[in-house]
């Protein structure tokens, strides 16, 4: 088995974090399988680096004198928001020329400013989809999946998603029992499937300014399997149902159907997550009625059938 070299990005106000979970990962696929991975860290002149929370990170080599990895990766931070010209060449110049070319958050700011990123499709932080987009409108930008693939490209969200991303990475290269060897030791679900939203139903909508629809955003979450058609929420808001709804997509942004699918999507997948009931148990629990309901709803969304997201996302339970 050939040895791949995963080199880490290093530059001030990185995200520590984007730099270690993945590093974390890395490192602990090549303990669990020897020879299977060399870990190096550098930053562009090989000097030390200060992350955004504060921390040094003393880089192992200079990026001026580091061999091609097979994969590369440059993760995110403060510091991916300011122009690097220096950085930027590197990455036009070197970068092309490794295997896989791995972004963790905002790390896909640099990428696309050194034009690596022109007619893929990517993914970064949520709240940077949109500078990503404007700054760089040849770059096809996604803010729904935590990470993406794109041929060699592969693209991560915010923060903790760099480790979904790389876990992904150890399973494909090392398969599914090294993969589940690391999450069990960082105690970490094995992985998130790449395209799982961002958002919780609730997070990706605005909560509402008026009362009676406040209240009717809580009574759909703590009642998925009840009857949420917009008759029956409008009645509860005491308002009319063509109101309801204009009111509803008003204050939250998002329509009370789409709004009780996510809502609906998310409860399922946390039952197939933590419980042991069934699919048609989940299914009724979750307001699907049946499991050909739940299922079309999990392919629609996520891509993947409710019994392989179970598979993949239900946590190991031994140590």
């Amino acid at each position: 088995m050939a040895q791949r070299t995963v080199l880490f990005v290093l530059f001030d106000d990185v995200q520590s974090l984007d730099v270690t979970g993945p590093l974390e990962v890395f490192t602990g696929a090549e303990q669990h399988t020897p020879g299977s991975y060399r870990v190096r860290t550098a930053s562009l002149d090989g000097a030390p680096v200060r992350t955004s929370s504060g921390l040094t990170l003393v880089p192992d080599e200079a990026l001026t004198r580091a061999r091609v990895p097979h994969t590369l990766v440059v993760p995110g931070g403060r510091g991916t928001r300011r122009d690097d010209p220096p950085l930027t060449a590197w990455l036009r110049s070197h970068a092309p020329r490794a295997q896989r070319l791995v972004s963790v958050c905002t790390g896909a700011i640099p990428l696309a400013a050194a034009g690596l990123l022109d007619g893929r499709r990517v993914t970064t932080h949520w709240a940077y989809c949109g500078t990503l987009a404007r700054g760089h409108p040849a770059v096809r930008v996604d803010p729904d999946p935590i990470y993406v693939r794109d041929g060699n490209v592969f693209t991560s969200a915010g923060v903790t998603s760099g480790i979904d991303l790389a876990l992904a990475l150890v399973e494909e290269d090392l398969g599914r029992d090294a993969a589940l060897a690391v999450a069990r030791h960082l105690v970490v679900f094995l992985r998130r499937p790449g395209n799982q939203t961002q958002f919780s139903a609730q997070l990706a909508v605005r909560t509402a300014r008026r009362g009676p629809l406040r209240e009717v955003q809580q009574w759909i979450t703590a009642h998925p399997a009840a009857d949420l058609s917009v008759d029956s929420l409008a009645a509860r808001a005491r308002l009319s149902p063509r109101h309801f709804a204009r009111a509803f997509l008003a204050d939250t942004g998002t329509t009370p159907g789409r709004y009780v699918e996510g809502v609906r999507l998310e409860h399922a997948r946390r039952l197939l997550e933590d419980s042991s009931d069934g699919v048609e148990e989940i299914s009724r629990a979750s307001g699907y009625g049946t499991p050909e309901a739940m299922r079309r709803a999990f392919v629609k969304a996520l891509g993947t059938a409710p019994a392989e997201y179970r598979r993949r996302f239900r946590p190991a339970t031994t140590p």
